[in-house]
């Protein structure tokens, strides 16, 4: 059975460099090793694709990435990190493909640097980390890269980043600074503000002006088809939307396995929003891919599901 991998991260030196901002950077343990792998585009990568039966990663640059940087720093730092990324699938175009970074916060430029990306480079798509400047994109101020991906005829991937300082400090704070930081980031708060993110797009009319837009967002959907029909009932008769809430999650949204290896939530989501719209993902080097491959060989699905989530619809929507 194909494996393919859709949230697997990469990360060039300027890119750390600039969102790093001047705090020094791991020299050994764990985060430094995460670091090594984030840093390779090649052996390493490969090497534990193959030991973790991963046949195709598509490559992104890890949050935060160019979406947060502002001005002609944000649009150079982007093109230089696509061409890494490049020059890394030209090396090995049977095992990477990959997302572009965008100067998102540059919204002219961003449409301009995925048209680059994608015809110029053959990349799949983008991935857009958090709120670039600060905003959420159902501000129209985004939309021409909606514009843009909608005519390239490629999807727009939504990862986290981090919540703003007031947030954090609102719901986050008070614990020792380990564990507020990871509450506010994968231990919680990133998934729900990242489906908010996705929610936001739908009732701005994101969808209504660009009808064959697709978005992804990873974590088994980000709290979503869980809370699905509750938004559903709830925000409808309040939107003012064209068609029901649910019809616009279940006709544009694809979300991804990346990090969450467990029965219950992908039941969940198999059960909201079907196997064509679920593909698989690990979220490397943050998860392994030795993790994520057991839980697709051994999630209680048909073969024919698995099938879809490895590599089918992964296939199918990026043209792979």
């Amino acid at each position: 059975m194909k494996v393919i991998a859709l949230e697997e991260h990469c990360q060039t030196a300027r890119v750390r460099e600039a969102n790093a901002k001047g705090k020094p950077l791991p020299e050994s343990g764990p985060e430094f090793e995460r670091l090594r792998k984030l840093d390779d585009f090649g052996p390493i990568r490969i090497a534990e694709m193959d030991a973790g039966g991963v046949d195709l990663q598509v490559l992104s640059q890890m949050s935060p990435a160019t979406d947060v940087i502002l001005g002609d720093a944000a649009i150079d730092m982007a093109r230089e990190a696509n061409d890494a990324m490049a020059a890394a699938v030209a090396a090995h175009p049977d095992r990477l493909a990959a997302f572009a970074a965008l100067p998102s916060a540059e919204p002219e430029a961003a449409a301009d640097e995925l048209a680059r990306a994608v015809r110029e480079l053959g990349f799949k798509g983008a991935m857009i980390n958090g709120r670039p400047g600060g905003r959420f994109m159902d501000d129209r101020r985004f939309w021409p890269i909606f514009e843009q991906a909608q005519a390239l005829g490629v999807p727009i991937y939504l990862h986290p980043d981090e919540p703003p300082q007031a947030v954090y400090e609102a719901y986050f704070a008070g614990f020792k600074p380990a564990l507020s930081q990871m509450l506010s980031r994968g231990g919680f708060g990133w998934h729900i503000e990242t489906g908010i993110h996705a929610l936001r797009l739908i009732l701005g009319g994101v969808f209504d002006e660009f009808p064959d837009l697709n978005v992804i967002i990873g974590h088994m959907g980000e709290s979503l088809p869980f809370m699905l029909a509750r938004a559903n009932t709830r925000l409808n008769p309040v939107a003012g939307l064209k068609r029901p809430l649910r019809d616009y999650f279940l006709e544009h949204l694809y979300i991804t396995t990346s990090g969450f290896f467990t029965d219950p939530p992908l039941q969940c989501a198999l059960d909201v929003v079907g196997p064509e719209r679920i593909m698989f993902s690990v979220d490397y080097p943050f998860s392994t891919n030795k993790e994520a491959r057991a839980f697709l060989d051994s999630a209680k699905v048909s073969d024919e599901v698995r099938g879809k989530i490895a590599h089918g619809n992964a296939e199918r929507l990026l043209g792979l």
